[in-house]
């Protein structure tokens, strides 16, 4: 019964192949099994945790305090116009009538130049690149001429130190000069990107109206702590709190356009900015309050560290003060710098670890020398000193006819006006070259990136071209 079984049927097939069961070759049996390779997870860009609290808090608590000095100066300044005797009156309608209006004027003049100046590095990049430089040198050039002009004490101490900026601005332009072509190449990439988000630019127009109104009411602080006991004290704090507050402004339109600019290179997502702005504004704030106090400060040691390389020659006590400043320098940059930024606003890090994470991402993808040697920032900090300049042109012109006292005070008011409004409109370009340079070390083979900075190492590398490198570390003497 079993032989008439169908050869299909379940029962003959279980029977046979337990008699007739094949045994695997060695062949067979000694193949390994293939198992998948696991792929890296992608790293999160949606962190909701809140960065550099502590520096979050203290910079509130500046804030609340910086608007009960500022509201409690600005009565004690109407109190002077109402109920003062008529000599104080006198005097607050002086300052009112030759100091207000000029600096009104400065703090319109600027917000007018910061738009100009942005609009014309994303429309001009290669050429304004070089304008700038030369610009900045011409304008502080004429501004400190034109103070030395009035023959006054004050005015001629700023105009010596403007015309002493502008030979080392000179000086500079000239040192950067094999650079300007590959720092043009980067800003022209790096701006490509911008027409896709039309409404990029909402974030400045918010921090420049902010920060007009702020800078409005802040003024009138200046005037009434002129009634009030420690004035150079409280004008030296109040300017102290304006350069930290613009400094905030600035980080965090560099903050959203970093988000933005992130988001499209490393995902190619076209992210809503309002979103971004609104994340910088909250979760990574406490980062640009850290941010704004260090990088600064870290940029003035670089100048420092540059100088003193140069001119360290074979003096023993300048090679050691050299020696001291880069070794300084070098341990400080790797814990803060500007090119935290993109990590802070992509993964929601704190400074420091953005830091330390960019440097050796840098690091690993051998571009230290050229970071060290991009000029964004100081393109970007050359273009405040030009809307400085200018303003000082216009205000001290105009004060030396009407009011003449006032002339080197409202001077280096409406530079120092000139120049934070100006910084908050160029984080944008600056932001931009930031990203361009941190996702392309992050993922050189991504289809958005060309061969400009891989083609720029390969010619570093072959000794085709001198590049004056950032002075990190020091050279070794040679006996």
């Amino acid at each position: 019964m079993m032989q008439r079984l169908n050869p299909t049927n379940p029962l003959r097939i279980v029977i046979n192949g337990s008699s007739r069961m094949p045994t695997p070759s060695p062949s067979q049996t000694s193949l390994p099994r293939s198992t998948p390779t696991p792929q890296p997870p992608l790293t999160t860009l949606n962190s909701r945790r809140y960065t550099n609290r502590i520096s979050l808090f203290l910079f509130v608590l500046h804030m609340v305090i910086a608007v009960g000095l500022v509201s409690f100066l600005i009565f004690k300044g109407i109190q002077g116009l109402t109920e003062a005797s008529d000599s104080v009156k006198r005097k607050e309608r002086r300052i009112l009538k030759f100091y207000l209006p000029q600096v009104e004027t400065a703090s319109l003049l600027s917000i007018t130049l910061a738009f100009v100046w942005q609009k014309a590095v994303r429309q001009w990049p290669e050429f304004m690149v070089h304008f700038i430089l030369w610009s900045s040198f011409l304008l502080t050039l004429s501004a400190g001429i034109l103070l030395i002009c009035f023959q006054r004490a004050t005015t001629d101490g700023v105009g010596v130190c403007l015309i002493a900026f502008a030979i080392g601005n000179g000086l500079y332009s000239c040192w950067v000069t094999p650079r300007i072509g590959f720092c043009s190449k980067i800003l022209i990439k790096s701006l490509e990107p911008v027409p896709k988000f039309r409404d990029l630019n909402q974030p400045t127009y918010c921090m420049l109206g902010v920060g007009f109104l702020w800078m409005s009411l802040w003024i009138l602080a200046v005037i009434g702590a002129m009634n009030f006991y420690f004035t150079p004290l409280i004008i030296i704090a109040l300017g102290l709190s304006l350069a930290w507050t613009a400094e905030v402004m600035r980080n965090i339109v560099n903050l959203t356009v970093c988000r933005v600019m992130t988001l499209y290179y490393l995902r190619g997502m076209q992210s809503s900015t309002q979103f971004c702005f609104q994340r910088a504004l909250t979760q990574n704030l406490g980062s640009a309050c850290l941010g704004s106090l260090f990088v600064p400060a870290i940029e003035a040691l670089r100048i420092v560290a540059r100088g003193l390389n140069l001119l360290e020659g074979e003096d023993e006590f300048m090679f050691s003060c050299a020696h001291c400043c880069l070794g300084i320098m070098q341990s400080i940059f790797r814990y803060g710098n500007g090119w935290a930024f993109v990590q802070i606003a992509a993964y929601g890090k704190g400074f420091v670890q953005a830091s330390q994470d960019t440097w050796q991402l840098f690091e690993r993808r051998q571009m230290e020398s050229i970071v060290d040697a991009d000029i964004t920032s100081s393109i970007c900090f050359l273009t405040g000193v030009c809307s400085g300049s200018i303003c000082v042109i216009v205000v001290a012109a105009w004060t030396a006819k009407v009011h003449q006292t006032f002339t080197a005070t409202l001077s280096l008011l409406s530079f120092f006006i000139g120049y934070l409004m100006t910084r908050i409109a160029m984080a944008l370009p600056h932001a931009c070259v930031s990203c361009y340079y941190v996702c392309y070390a992050e993922n050189p083979d991504a289809a958005l990136f060309d061969q400009t900075i891989k083609d720029r190492q390969n010619v570093m590398n072959s000794d085709r071209e001198v590049v004056v490198p950032t002075p990190r570390v020091p050279r070794r003497v040679s006996t």
